[in-house]
């Protein structure tokens, strides 16, 4: 395990000095598409259904004032934008965008932990969730084990029995934020502070709804305090959500294991090591993203004007799959032009060829 910690703090290292070299608007570039896969990936790990393009169109929206009450101000453009049965989605995009947005802002400035920060992020979590309005940044008052249903029998048991709300909540939280304060200081393996710091919260399970996005929200704020300058820089440009979000099974799974599915009031009881080991692959696995995202950058920078401008069209329209009429009608462009276009941006990686012939569609990818 040291020498995979070790292993480990060598990429932070080895990625931090690669980054330092880029400009800023590439790692403005990174970042961005960093934040959106996040985004995406912690809501749908939670069963929402934006792709990471629906996620980036919306994103574009929310930025053109910077803010806070952007998405109030815009949400009826963007709900109509989608189908009726992802308002849910929508609203939970927006509050982990904000959320998130939060995190990579002020990290430092929250320092040392507070019970008030984490009640904070999660009442941002849920701001545009209107059914929360009496629960949100409040610990929970009911039991919210998590509780597997059988649909047949109507039967339910308990998967992972969290602790009791009152009390017990309450002073489990605030012992795990004063052990986080001390250790994040002087433990030498930050990854386990983080990860034994994570654990602890979503065995507690403090709030009656959005725990599993604001503990991944946790763990990404913890990494951003380390006090190793290597990790701290770095994460930021990590999509840790995506992988968690491709080995979901592999999590719930890892989580159970860590606890036999159940809160302890001694943390010492818990197998930390198990998750431990299974967020240094998704580590592991987040770095490869950088260099992807380096090279779509550069094929970005180098597309041809005309390219660009049929770029927009996608992006205006991301849930879409546009013919090679539709481009020409909406850019203006001769019918060559815009076919060229399309297929350098097929070539590139940054639309998908849907058909043959004349039914051939285009659609952008993320």
């Amino acid at each position: 395990m040291i020498q995979s910690l070790i292993e480990l703090q060598a990429k932070f290292a080895l990625n931090y000095n690669k980054l330092n070299s880029l400009g800023s608007d590439e790692r403005d570039y990174i970042h961005r598409n960093v934040r959106i896969s996040m985004i995406g990936a912690s809501t749908r790990i939670e069963n929402a259904i934006l792709t990471d393009n629906e996620i980036s169109w919306m994103d574009t929206i929310l930025t053109q004032d910077g803010k806070t009450t952007a998405f109030q101000n815009q949400k009826q453009h963007i709900e109509a934008k989608f189908s009726k049965d992802r308002e849910r989605s929508i609203e939970e995009v927006a509050g982990c965008r904000a959320m998130l947005s939060i995190i990579y802002e002020q990290a430092k400035d929250m320092l040392p932990l507070t019970e008030s920060h984490i009640r904070g992020l999660h009442s941002e979590l849920l701001r545009y969730y209107e059914k929360s309005n009496h629960y949100r940044g409040q610990y929970k008052k009911n039991s919210n084990s998590v509780a597997e249903v059988n649909h047949q029998t109507g039967t339910q048991k308990d998967v992972f029995k969290t602790a009791d709300p009152g009390p017990i909540t309450k002073v489990a939280m605030t012992d795990l934020v004063e052990w986080y304060n001390q250790a994040i200081g002087e433990e030498p393996w930050i990854l386990g502070t983080a990860v034994e710091f994570v654990f602890r919260f979503l065995a507690i399970h403090p709030f009656q709804d959005g725990n599993g996005r604001l503990g991944r929200g946790l763990f990404l704020l913890s990494l951003l305090q380390c006090p190793n300058e290597h990790i701290a820089f770095v994460s930021r440009y990590l999509a840790i959500d995506r992988h968690i979000e491709k080995n979901k099974e592999e999590y719930y799974l890892v989580l159970q294991r860590c606890s036999d599915g159940k809160f302890k009031e001694n943390p010492k009881k818990y197998r930390i090591e198990i998750f431990l080991q299974f967020m240094i692959k998704v580590l592991n696995q987040a770095f490869k993203d950088i260099e992807h995202y380096q090279k779509k950058f550069n094929l970005f920078i180098n597309l041809a004007p005309s390219a660009l401008t049929v770029l927009e069209c996608f992006k205006d329209e991301p849930e879409m799959r546009l013919k090679t009429s539709d481009l020409v009608s909406k850019t203006g462009l001769p019918r060559r032009t815009v076919s060229n276009a399309l297929e350098s941006l097929h070539e590139a990686g940054f639309i998908q060829r849907y058909g043959q012939g004349p039914g051939v569609r285009y659609q952008i990818i993320f």
